[in-house]
């Protein structure tokens, strides 16, 4: 199992700094003190952060080649060409496609949507995907969140006089392919103000670009916000910059006017209260990844393009199925790659964990490999078999660059792609030994031994009786939360326990906790942490690292800690 957690305090601010902002905006100091530590330092600064203006978004032709992206569009419009609307089959792809396709068909009558099989062409563009464009007689594909580097497919959609837009977000390699125009803000040649966009957010502002050029109320565009805020939280971008502003307004839409398809989504989870990124990372992007990962993510794609609110909730229904059977994959695969670690001495002992089992269901093995960092905090890979092939997905650790550790084994792989924390890989099977070495050497030579500690980031200190409405109420504005705007995380010492912890289904511990005057008292759950529950009986000094939620149970609301770890002296 990995080791104990790490918490690491953030800095304290310049106190003048900290008394400056409490007075310009007149609230806690310790929320000010988070404030700063966020690069909120005066008024006008908290203004733009609390209420973010979509008219702060980005010029769209500040990206390169959006101009000639847009021309290219227009002229397939003029000319009545069949378009192709083309995405991967994770969130992000079919958030994209729904958004582009839903937006097209008001413009042009020839339209058509293709998303790859997970199975059986794997990531990406396929030159199944290119044929099906021929037969359709497509003269131009928009693919979304991917292309960058299919330079070998691209070529052969030239080759056919398919013509593509590639509208990405993932890091290109040394060559760039030859089409039509490659949005992709990441580019070394794209001057583009932010880098973080999601393929989804890529594709918005090709929509926004559009409605620019052709005097098309912005409007049209800004509709399709729903769907660009569930792929900037499925696919885990930085919700800073520009970011923050398409997830706020997005969140407004979902939660004033969702498209049918997305209530359909939140009734079929049981959702009733404000949504908020939480909601989208962990009950709908899990419902809308599972269509592709247990069956077609075409699925996906028909809930959220769906018009009819009757026929949302039947989709909705199948996509909710198929989650179950998804968790139903999770838990097994998990529970048998664990065993495969802790069976063997060498894997036990690595820096980095590489495991392979032809039977794997390859829709859930991102999932294992994050499950596994749970467990053993190290970057790792979970490969399966598919089409002759080991095929797998990475994820990394904290402040590791998985990206660039598996570019150095690249002599070993078909293919790969991805970023810094998580990543997709294609290899023979008889390379799985060599790549796993490589791997594991580079890991150990550039991992440092810190980063293979599991971090718990605490913005300050607090006592009990701080927690209050008032405190909450502003803490909550500071939504959207995700990377580079994480939900605050708050640490109390000086506790004592009313009663004996609870311990819920084997593994979750339930407390109620009051500060040492025994004056206030809060309701406390820890998912995960069951097995502190005989350790915290027995000792009366602990430490509490935690968020701040509100929990509605029968009609009432109260606010609940959500723990995060539990230090024990």
């Amino acid at each position: 199992m990995s080791t104990e957690k790490k918490w690491i305090l953030a800095p304290e601010p310049a106190k003048s700094l900290v008394s400056q902002l409490n007075e310009s905006i007149n609230i806690n100091p310790i929320l000010s003190k988070i404030l700063i530590n966020r690069g909120v330092t005066n008024f006008e600064e908290a203004k733009t952060f609390f209420r973010p203006s979509i008219e702060d978004c980005h010029d769209p032709f500040l990206m390169k080649d959006m101009d000639i992206a847009v021309n290219r569009l227009q002229k397939a419009i003029q000319n009545n060409e069949s378009i192709l609307v083309f995405g991967d089959y994770d969130v992000d792809g079919s958030t994209s496609v729904a958004m582009m396709y839903s937006f097209l068909q008001n413009h042009c009558e020839n339209l058509y949507y293709y998303i790859p099989d997970r199975y059986l062409e794997g990531y990406g563009i396929s030159y199944q995907g290119i044929d099906y464009a021929v037969e359709k007689e497509c003269s131009l594909i928009i693919a979304l969140d991917c292309g960058i580097k299919a330079i070998d497919k691209i070529q052969y959609a030239n080759e056919n006089n398919v013509d593509f837009i590639i509208c990405d977000h993932h890091n290109p390699g040394a060559e760039l392919p030859e089409a039509k125009a490659i949005l992709d803000p990441k580019r070394k040649d794209c001057k583009y103000p932010f880098k973080e966009l999601s393929g989804c957010g890529v594709g918005f502002k090709l929509i926004q670009g559009f409605c620019i050029q052709n005097n098309i109320p912005e409007h049209h565009a800004f509709e399709l916000l729903d769907l660009v805020a569930v792929s900037i939280a499925s696919d885990l971008v930085s919700v800073t910059g520009e970011n923050r502003i398409l997830a706020f307004y997005g969140l407004e839409r979902i939660n004033f006017n969702p498209r049918p398809g997305i209530k359909a989504l939140l009734k079929s989870s049981g959702l009733n209260e404000k949504i908020t990124i939480s909601n989208l990372v962990f009950q709908l992007g899990p419902r809308i990844n599972a269509a592709g990962r247990i069956d077609h993510a075409h699925l996906a794609v028909k809930l959220l393009t769906a018009i009819h609110e009757d026929q949302a909730l039947l989709i909705a229904e199948k996509v909710s199925s198929k989650n179950n059977t998804r968790k139903g994959f999770d838990q097994s695969i998990t529970s048998e790659a664990l065993k495969l670690i802790e069976d063997d001495h060498k894997i036990l002992h690595a820096k980095s964990t590489v495991l392979f089992k032809e039977t794997w269901h390859k829709g859930v093995i991102g999932i294992v490999a994050s499950r596994c960092i749970e467990h053993y905090y190290r970057p790792t890979i979970i490969l399966t078999e598919s089409n002759g092939k080991a095929t797998g997905s990475a994820r990394s650790v904290d402040g590791f660059d998985l990206y660039n550790a598996i570019e150095s084994c690249k002599e070993h792989l078909d293919q790969f792609g991805g970023h810094k924390h998580a990543a997709g890989l294609t290899l023979p099977i008889e390379n799985i030994p060599q790549f796993s070495n490589a791997f594991e050497s580079v890991v150990q030579q550039n991992i440092t031994e810190d980063q293979l500690i599991p971090k718990v980031h605490i913005d300050s200190y607090v006592k009990i009786d701080q927690i209050t409405d008032k405190f909450y109420s502003i803490l909550s504005q500071m939504d959207p939360f995700g990377p580079g705007n994480m939900q605050p995380v708050f640490a109390a010492k000086d506790l004592k326990l009313i009663s004996k912890p609870i311990l819920l289904k084997e593994k979750h511990l339930k407390l109620e906790v009051m500060d040492k005057e025994g004056h206030h008292i809060i309701k406390a759950i820890g998912f995960g942490l069951g097995h502190l529950k005989s350790k915290l009986e027995s000792n009366s000094n602990f430490e509490l690292a935690f968020t701040i939620q509100e929990n509605h149970f029968n009609g009432t609301k109260s606010l609940q800690l959500y723990l995060k770890d539990i230090r024990i002296e």
